[in-house]
């Protein structure tokens, strides 16, 4: 009998993975607050697009509203539940599904931020495993729509990354890996811990950015502006994870070495990152756009705080300034209360 897995927040990430473990023959249940989502999934089935004919397609899934969750207690116990949710709606999610979950069940925070101890908080630090999409470049376009604008990871970026907070790798990991390898290449990784910052230094560089500004991610990298703006967040965060002591993944291509150099003045490093930059625009749609991007054109609540501010706050604990992070928290703060537009702007002055 095969694991019964629920995806807590059906929005890009989560109707992503959960349409192609519907599609791969998985027991799974889409769990999402939009009743017109969740509806559209009951009828039409979730449809998925992407840069290739082979990653576009439909296919029937299990779709529940908030509203109909209490009726697992009839249907059986959750083995795996994936988080998918926004960062800041992690606490009543993992809350609301852990009177669900098997006796041996688990969380699963396959979220942007850092997650896993407000998890843990809730259901134990047993019961939690990390999750890290890179690169994955979604959105929820419409009811039971998501679309990939950037190529598959392949063997070229390894896009999910699934972790113990332990550090040890088990049989639950590996099979969460496998799941995650009929969608894209993964693997299994002992340093969750730095991996997570690995990804917290990449979402900080892009997210806020193009919410402040409106661009995408091809606008951001053509912009000079942008371009080192982005340098500069993902140096200071680099260089505040080394000094929490985590052991820093390559962060889009380049060492955190790199990008603390770059941040410093080395002109070298800093040309070669932005000559990455505007060459990893071949071949990417031109309406992609970060997941933060996408919650203000949406007139939803953003990360910022999870992302930059977390990264200027972990910096102020250990007495190391993020100027251009918290500048940028700040410009996404008030474009979020609609107390200025996004624009190029916005950023100009950080």
């Amino acid at each position: 009998m095969s694991e019964r897995i629920a995806i807590v927040g059906a929005g890009a990430v989560g109707a992503y993975v959960g349409g192609y473990f519907a599609r791969a023959g998985e027991d799974v249940t889409l769990i999402d607050p939009w009743p017109e989502h969740v509806e559209a999934m009951r009828s039409d089935g979730l449809s998925l697009s992407g840069m290739t004919e082979g990653e576009c397609f439909t296919t029937p899934v299990k779709a529940m509203h908030l509203t109909d969750v209490q009726s697992l207690a009839r249907t059986g116990p959750i083995d795996i539940a994936f988080v998918c949710t926004k960062s800041y709606d992690t606490d009543w999610a993992t809350a609301m599904i852990r009177g669900y979950l098997a006796p041996d069940g688990y969380v699963v925070s396959l979220q942007n931020c850092i997650n896993e101890e407000t998890i843990a908080r809730i259901v134990g630090w047993g019961r939690v495993v990390g999750c890290i999409a890179a690169k994955i470049a979604v959105e929820l376009t419409g009811p039971a729509q998501v679309r990939r604008s950037v190529p598959l990871g392949g063997n070229r970026h390894t896009v999910f990354r699934v972790g113990e907070v332990h550090g040890r790798i088990t049989p639950r990991i590996e099979r969460i890996a496998r799941m995650l390898a009929d969608i894209d290449s993964a693997k299994t990784t002992s340093n969750l811990w730095g991996e997570r910052w690995s990804k917290l230094c990449a979402n900080a560089q892009a997210n806020g950015v193009s919410a402040a500004t409106g661009l995408g991610n091809n606008g951001m990298a053509r912009e000079p502006v942008t371009r080192w703006l982005s340098i500069r967040l993902a140096g200071e965060a680099a260089r505040i994870g080394r000094a929490l002591g985590y052991e820093l993944e390559t962060i889009n291509k380049f060492s955190a070495d790199d990008w603390i150099a770059a941040t410093d003045g080395d002109t070298a490093a800093r040309e070669r990152i932005e000559a990455e930059m505007i060459a990893a625009c071949e071949g990417r749609s031109e309406t992609g756009r970060p997941s933060m991007g996408q919650d203000i054109a949406k007139g939803r609540r953003t990360e910022i705080e999870m992302l930059n501010g977390y990264i200027v706050e972990r910096g102020k604990e250990i007495g190391i300034a993020a100027p251009a992070n918290a500048g940028l928290t700040a410009a996404v703060q008030a474009v979020e209360r609609g107390a200025a537009p996004a624009g190029l702007e916005r950023v100009a002055g950080i």
